[in-house]
């Protein structure tokens, strides 16, 4: 007796950024961050458009001495859907307009998925400022995740330096194993991260409670 093939289709994702490739429908995550076929095969799924996050909410956040900060997103669908809906668009447009270069990668790079991570880097003090986002680490489930491939996503990005005040971003694209539902802290120039991720897990949990409630309500008003 033959047995069915079932065909599930795994859009891509993320942020031009894409946490990853083309613009997932609402309900349907990106193939490049776990190949979740649905909300039903996952609790953290939620419904877009009802979320209060701000991106520094979700943020991991390190200042190494030399006057460097550096702010860095998950660009998880699951996750950005708790921001704001505006924040959310901007994140996920950002992805899919580099979903090209993010499959490719994933396929250079022969991944069953990334991780893809929205990482700024901003100068403080006078001068020039220098920087290296291949030393950008991220420490998870008991590993050490360094970059597979950067997207710039700002001119001039690749000359590695800053003027003061001046902000140069890319998306950065890790293995993906790292679960941001675990403990995560990041490192740069051996200066661990600033962020307490325990904290940020709660936040996103009592979002996704307070998402489900308002997606609920609201079809009940329908």
């Amino acid at each position: 007796m033959r047995r069915p093939i079932v065909t599930v289709a795994l859009p891509l994702l993320l942020m031009a950024c894409a946490t990853a490739i083309p613009v997932p429908a609402q309900g349907t995550p990106p193939a490049g961050q776990g190949g979740i076929a649905s909300d039903t095969l996952d609790a953290n799924w939620v419904p877009a458009g009802f979320g209060t996050l701000r991106q520094d909410d979700i943020a991991l956040k390190t200042s190494p001495a030399n006057g460097l900060q550096v702010r860095a997103i998950p660009l998880d669908e699951r996750i950005i859907r708790l921001l704001s809906p505006d924040s959310y668009r901007a994140l996920r447009d950002l992805s899919t307009s580099k979903a090209d270069q993010l499959l490719a990668i994933k396929e250079r790079n022969r991944l069953p998925s990334y991780s893809l991570w929205y990482v700024s880097f901003f100068a403080l003090e006078q001068g020039e400022t220098r920087f290296s986002p291949q030393e950008f680490i991220i420490s998870n489930t008991g590993r050490d995740f360094r970059p597979l491939d950067i997207v710039p996503l700002t001119p001039g990005f690749g000359a590695y330096r800053l003027k003061q005040r001046e902000v140069q971003s890319a998306l950065l694209v890790f293995d993906g194993q790292i679960d941001v539902n675990q403990p995560v802290t990041a490192q740069l120039e051996g200066i661990p991260s600033v962020t307490d991720w325990s904290a940020v897990i709660q936040r996103i949990e009592r979002e996704r409670a307070l998402v489900r409630s308002r997606a609920a309500a609201k079809k009940v008003q329908q």
